[in-house]
This record gives structure tokens, C-alpha cells and sequence, in this order.
């Protein structure tokens, strides 16, 4: 089985690893409409010059350049390869079947991880932050395979197992009492403080990018509730000064207004989700300068299939709750000028679908031009990576996409992308 799928993986890989080969040192993209991010702003007519993997120089398209070969991109929009902040690339998609992160193994959910990284890219998000997987570290190993070229996918910033309290929304529940779970899959199962700072430490000496701590209970896993808070502040503080002492940040799971609160105060650097915010909780990120992650457009494809396809009633109850809920505080928090990144909780619903959720920040109180900036600048000061990804400026990776239309005019444009470059080589055309 595993020599099959390999041998399937080598050939649907085949076609990007010709163009990896044929990369030349210096060429140059004609756009017709190139999105400037950092300005927010258009710019018309413009010619990006690439060496190596890397924007050189940006300006006004005069002539066809001799030294290097010319991408006509000039019937496109162009801007920045998009950014999701909150994916799962690793595990299956989620199910009804509540005991799914045990019907694989792990050579298995490798070529799954492969499958979801390469349908990401195609769509068009070049950068991803993947916040947590079952099985511990293969969110690390995917990200290694892609940056050594062995498969193809975004640029990948992983959190490498969920921090989470025993039989809290990190956890996998709801299963029969004497069913074993996997060493691997419990990683991160902290107890109390000085067990958090030490399996904090553990994740990160064993190649995590950042922590991701499940402060509150969760929609999708079965016996918590996301109002309630799981892990203490105490808690949440060692795995922040866990992080720093590495140079990184810790971000938070946190659906109900106490676990807000409680991570922000304690350092987290974003709060995930953010449910059921309060007014207080969105004056404290804006004045502690936190980011808020939140999958707006998850609850109404969680009602749809999952009503559809029988998952557990607890879930849907849940998303009930929190999805009309999670949408007023989204609208409250732009119009108060808290930091958005674009993240999605791709893994939930189909990876490769994740511009679905651009019409609905719209929605809610952004304008087209601060959505696309959400998932390229706000998304990679998120990462304190803007000085190389989240614009197309030089200095930066050579990582755009073009697409038919103006997505300033229909932000739902972005969900066809028609061209799509990573560190300078073209990977969709």
C-alpha cells in the first residue's frame, strides 16, 4: 500500500519538481494590476524583476527586459501569495466519526499531509501557520519535506502537538474508556505548571516554530465546552516564557471570554478562534496588541455537513452557540481596530478551499483591501516574518499569485487563482 501510494505521490509530483530544475537566476513577472499590500494600494502596469528566489526590484513596466525570461502576467490581478494562519494540513479531514486520528498510521498520514500541502498551494496561500495535529511532530516533518523540495507545499510554521489539559479540547475524546491513546498523540497532556513549561520546552527542542495552547474547551471535541477555561494562567504563562527563552511566541485556542482574557494577559500572541469575546476582552487585545485569528466562515459549513452527514450533536449544538456569536465579535473587533490575521481552520472543511472565508470578513466589516492584507502583512507580522513573505516588495520571497478580475471589486475572485509562483518558480500556470 505504501509503495502505491509513493509511487502515485512521484508522479503528481513530477511536473513541479521540472520546474525546481529549470529555475533561472534572474527573471521578471509583467503584471497588469499588482495589489501593493504594505501601501494598500494598486499599482498598474508594473514589472517585478526575481533573482533567485527573491523579488530584486518592482517598477513600471517600459520595455521587455533581455537578460532573463518574462512571465506575461499582464491580463491579471497580482499580489502577494495568500497567508492561513490557522490550518491543520496533517491529520484527516474531520468526520463524524469521532475516533478518526486512530484509523491511520503514521506512514499513512504522511502522504495525507502531502496531499493537503500541495492542494493549499495550488490555491493560492504560499505561507501557512499549521496549529496543531494529533500525532505529534508531523506537522515538523511535513514542513521539512517541503522546505528540502521532497514534496510540494507552503511555507509552513508549525506548532508541533496541541498543549492542552487530560481530557481537555486538545485531546482526543469520547471514546471508550479501556481504548488506549497513543503516546505520540498525548505529547503535549500537561498537568500542572512545571509539567507545561517542560513539555513546552520538549516541543520546541523537538522542532516546533511556536507552542499552541488549548486555553478553552473546544466545539469539536466532544465532553468540553468552550466557555470553559482549561488551562490555569499560571499554566499559559510558563509555556509563553517556554517559548520566548527560544525566541518564539505561544498562541492560544480560546473560545470563551474568561480564556481570552486569561491568554491574553498571560502573553499569548494570538488568540485563535475567539468566540464568544466580550467588549473587555477586545479592549485588552487592542491594547496589548494581540492578533485574533477567528474562522468566521467554519460554523456554516460545520451546520451544513455536518447536519448532512450525522456528526455528534454536542458539535453541532456547539457551533450553534458560537458561530452568530463569533461573527458579532469579529465585527466589533475590526471596527475597533484590533489586529486580524487571516486564518481559516482548513483541516475542518477541504484544504485547497481556504479563500472561502475572504466574503465573509467582508461581510462583517472589512473592505476587500483589508482582508486581502489580513491574510498577507497582518498575517506575517503575525509570524514576525515580514521581511520575507506578505508583500511583493524587494527583499521578499518571490511568492505571488495572479487571478482574472479584480478581487478589490468581488473579493471572492481569490477563490480561483490562476497563477501561483513560490521563491520564484511557478508551481500553477
Amino acid at each position: 500500500m505504501i509503495r502505491s501510494l509513493a509511487l502515485t505521490l512521484a508522479v503528481a509530483l513530477a511536473p513541479l519538481a521540472a520546474h525546481a530544475q529549470v529555475k533561472p537566476a534572474v527573471s521578471y513577472v509583467h503584471a497588469g494590476r499588482l495589489i501593493d499590500t504594505e501601501a494598500g494600494k494598486v499599482l498598474v502596469n508594473q514589472l517585478i524583476r526575481i533573482e533567485g528566489e527573491r523579488v530584486a526590484a518592482v517598477g513600471s513596466w517600459t520595455a521587455a527586459p533581455n537578460d532573463g525570461p518574462l512571465l506575461d502576467w499582464s491580463a491579471y490581478t497580482v499580489l502577494p501569495g495568500l497567508m492561513d494562519m490557522h490550518t491543520h494540513l496533517v491529520d484527516e479531514a474531520q468526520t463524524e466519526n469521532i475516533a478518526q486520528p486512530l484509523l491511520t498510521t503514521a506512514a499513512e498520514q504522511a502522504y495525507v499531509g502531502a496531499a493537503h500541502a500541495r492542494a493549499t498551494l495550488m490555491a493560492g496561500f504560499t505561507s501557512v501557520r499549521d496549529v496543531g495535529t494529533w500525532r505529534a511532530f508531523g506537522d515538523v516533518a511535513l514542513r521539512d519535506a517541503i522546505d528540502k523540495g521532497l514534496v510540494p507545499g507552503p511555507r509552513m510554521s508549525v506548532a508541533g502537538a496541541y498543549i492542552t489539559t487530560p481530557g481537555g479540547g486538545g485531546e482526543i475524546t469520547g471514546i471508550a474508556a479501556d481504548v488506549g491513546i497513543p503516546p505520540d498523540m498525548r505529547r503535549g497532556v500537561v498537568e500542572d505548571v512545571a509539567d507545561t513549561h517542560r513539555k513546552a520546552h520538549a516541543l520546541l527542542v523537538g522542532g516546533a516554530d511556536f507552542l499552541k495552547l488549548i486555553a478553552t474547551g473546544a466545539v469539536l471535541t466532544v465532553g468540553t465546552e468552550p466557555g470553559q477555561l482549561e488551562l490555569s494562567e499560571d499554566q499559559i504563562k510558563a509555556a509563553v516564557e517556554a517559548a520566548a527563552k527560544r525566541g518564539t511566541y505561544a498562541t492560544a485556542h480560546a473560545h470563551g471570554a474568561e480564556g481570552i482574557k486569561v491568554a491574553v494577559l498571560a502573553g499569548a500572541r494570538s488568540i485563535e478562534h475567539g468566540s464568544l469575546i466580550d467588549d473587555e476582552g477586545i479592549a485588552l487585545m487592542k491594547a496589548r496588541g494581540a492578533w485574533l485569528v477567528a474562522d468566521i466562515y467554519n460554523g456554516d459549513f460545520i451546520d451544513e455537513v455536518g447536519t448532512r452527514n450525522g456528526w455528534p450533536a454536542e458539535t453541532l449544538r456547539k457551533n450553534t452557540e458560537t458561530t452568530d456569536a463569533q461573527r458579532v465579535g469579529f465585527a466589533k473587533a475590526v471596527k475597533a481596530g484590533v489586529k486580524i490575521a487571516y486564518g481559516t481552520d482548513a483541516g475542518v472543511y477541504p484544504h485547497g478551499q481556504n479563500a472561502r472565508q475572504l466574503p465573509y470578513m467582508v461581510r462583517y466589516g472589512m473592505t476587500p483591501m483589508q482582508a486581502i492584507q489580513s491574510a498577507t502583512t497582518v498575517s506575517a507580522a503575525l509570524m514576525g516574518k515580514s521581511a520575507d513573505v506578505g508583500a511583493l516588495s524587494p527583499g521578499r520571497y518571490a511568492d505571488m499569485i495572479a487571478v482574472a478580475g479584480d478581487p478589490l471589486a468581488d473579493i471572492a475572485t481569490l477563490s480561483s487563482v490562476a497563477k501561483v509562483m513560490k521563491g520564484g518558480v511557478v508551481v500553477r500556470e
